[in-house]
This record gives structure tokens, sequence and C-alpha cells, in this order.
């Protein structure tokens, strides 16, 4: 009985603490974590590069056969600074990935669909949470991650999000979900695209309107024609630009929510979100030099990889079987209705015409 009483406060001394990162002892403590959490990766994109597959879904599921290190002193503020921090930095370098010209190109009825739909799907999931026995949060997280571009999305609202009860363990479900379904997607709606007779201006904007992960968009548009790719990357590329607005929204709100319930409201917006808006503003105006896009591109791919794999660090098998097939059929049936919605939009505007 008194070793079970006095494990508690060690088990609580044991959590690790975010480092300071203004002093090298800082650095030293999280160098261990950070470091197995990159080579994760590398093991990651090696993969994906050679044998082919989505790496997030690598990484995170290399990352969950290390769970034993989240337990380690010496690995553990490394794998919390990596799944919080660095994430942070993947997400704000997200914005010298869009430009307002990219935007522009695309023409009227993209611009007014992509923020009609992307509202439209995180509402759905906001509200069949209930219904579900889901928590709201978890609602918007799947809704966001399903609407605006897959695992990145998730990965961004997740870190807007409040902290509460198995929060990392959801992000980790929706992930995996939605790389999962974005796969069966790339592989299912081309045949859709085909059978449906759509040219490629219509097929591009139902690809880039409904798949989940740029990745996945650019591959069922290379599937079509090269037409179709591109207008399927540019309509992907406004549902991107869709996360600064949704992620300020759910700050704005969740730091509202913290006054009442603490007293003292949160930043209104994330210092990653502020670097984000920054990048793109400053990409629209091409203060951005065309040979940095491509490093800065990469380098956020390489945070929210090195992210994905420290969380996956964090989470065991064990919490991830305690889901169930709740979020998985949240997230179905937001995939549907995102489908459903792209579909009447292509017919509303045959019709038009």
């Amino acid at each position: 009985m008194t070793d079970t009483v006095s494990s508690a406060p060690r088990a609580a001394a044991q959590k690790p603490t975010p480092p300071s990162l203004y002093s090298i002892a800082g650095w030293r403590r999280v160098a261990p974590g950070t470091l197995i959490s990159a080579t994760i990766a590398m093991a990651a994109t090696f993969i994906s590069d050679h044998h082919g597959g989505p790496t997030l879904l690598y990484a995170l599921l290399v990352g969950i056969a290390f769970h034993f290190l989240s337990k380690d002193p010496t690995i553990a503020p490394g794998i919390e600074f990596t799944s919080k921090t660095i994430l942070r930095i993947g997400v704000a370098l997200l914005g010298a990935r869009i430009s307002a010209g990219q935007i522009a190109e695309l023409g009227l009825m993209p611009v007014v669909l992509v923020p009609t739909v992307v509202v439209a799907t995180i509402l759905l999931g906001r509200y069949l949470a209930g219904p579900l026995k889901l928590s709201a949060t978890n609602g918007i997280l799947s809704g966001g991650s399903v609407a605006i571009c897959g695992a990145s999305a998730a990965l961004a609202i997740s870190a807007a999000l409040p902290n509460r009860e198995n929060h990392e363990r959801d992000t980790l479900f929706t992930v995996i979900a939605v790389t999962i379904y974005s796969t069966v997607a790339m592989i299912l709606y081309p045949t859709l695209v085909r059978a449906m007779g759509l040219d490629d201006r219509a097929a591009g904007i139902l690809l880039g309107g409904t798949i989940h992960d740029v990745a996945q968009v650019v591959g069922a548009g290379h599937l079509i024609s090269n037409q179709a790719e591109v207008v399927a990357t540019y309509v992907k590329l406004l549902r991107v630009a869709m996360l600064m607005p949704v992620v300020m929204t759910i700050s704005w709100v969740y730091s509202k929510e913290h006054a009442t319930t603490s007293g003292t409201r949160g930043p209104l917006l994330p210092t990653f979100l502020i670097a984000f808006a920054l990048l793109a503003i400053a990409n629209s105006f091409g203060l951005i030099p065309k040979i940095a896009v491509t490093p800065l591109t990469d380098a956020s791919r390489w945070c929210l990889v090195s992210a994905i794999a420290a969380l996956g660090i964090k989470t065991s098998l064990e919490k991830l079987s305690e889901v169930g097939w709740r979020p998985l059929a949240l997230m179905l049936a937001e995939t549907l209705f995102i489908l459903v919605l792209v579909l009447a939009a292509l017919k509303a505007e045959a019709w038009f015409h």
C-alpha cells in the first residue's frame, strides 16, 4: 500500500518538463529524443521513396514500435520537444507553399466551393461527434483533417486545440485513419472520374477538392492526365490555404473558453500560425526566391515527419485499441460528405453552363 501511494508523486516527478532552449544544457536535454525522431523520419522517407506508400504513416508506425523509449528520462524531453515545437515549425513552413497567384488561377467556382466545403465538413464532424459519443474536439480534429489537407491539417489543428484527456491518442488515430482513407480515395476516385466522363478541369476539381493528403491528390491527378494533375494540385493548395483561418478560428474559440474557465485568456494567434501567414504573404508578393521555396517545403515535410514519429513514440498500441470503431465511422461519413458536396457543385456548374 505504501509503495502504491508513493509511486504517484514519483511518476509525476518523472514526467518530462518542457526544456529551456536558451542554454546549451537545454539543447543537450532535447538532443537524444530529437535525433531519434529524425532517424525514424529518415527511415520512413527511405521506405516511401524506394517502395512507395505514405511517409507519414510509415513514420507513425515505426514510432509506435519504439514506444518504450518514451519512458526513458534521457529520451523523453526530446520526444516532447519534437512532438510540439518541431511540429509547429513544420506547420509554419507550410505557408511557403501558398501564393495568392495560384489561388487566382483557379477561377471563381473553386474559390467559392472550397471554403464552403471546408466549413461544412468541419461542422459535420463537430455535430456528428455527439451522437457517436465522441468529444467535440475529436469531431473538429477529424473534420478539419478531411476538409483541409489530411495528416498535416490534423497535426496543425491538434496544436491549436487544448490538451485534454487522450488528446495525443486521438491525434494519432486521426492521422492513421485519414491517411488510410486518402490512399483508398487515390485508388478509387480516378475510376469514378472515368466512369462519369469528366473532363480534365472537372476531374482536377473533384480530385483536389475531395482527397485528403496532397501527395495522394497529385498521384490521383497523374493517373488521369497532366492537366488534371495541375488543376487538382491547385485546388488542393486552395484547401491548404484554409488551414490558417481554420486554425485561427479554433485558437480564438478555445482561448475564449479558457478565459471563462480559468480567468486568463490564451494567445489569440499562436506564433506558428503568424509565421504561416507571413510566409504565405511573402510568397504571394514574390519575396521568397523560387530557389528557396523547395528547401522550405522540404524542411516543413521533415519537421512534420519527425513530429509524427515522436507522436508515435509517445503512443501505445494498447491506448489506440481503446478508440474503437466510432472515429473511423465519423471520418468515413465526413469523407463521403465532402465527395457528395463537390460532385453536386460540379453538377450545378454544368447545369448553369
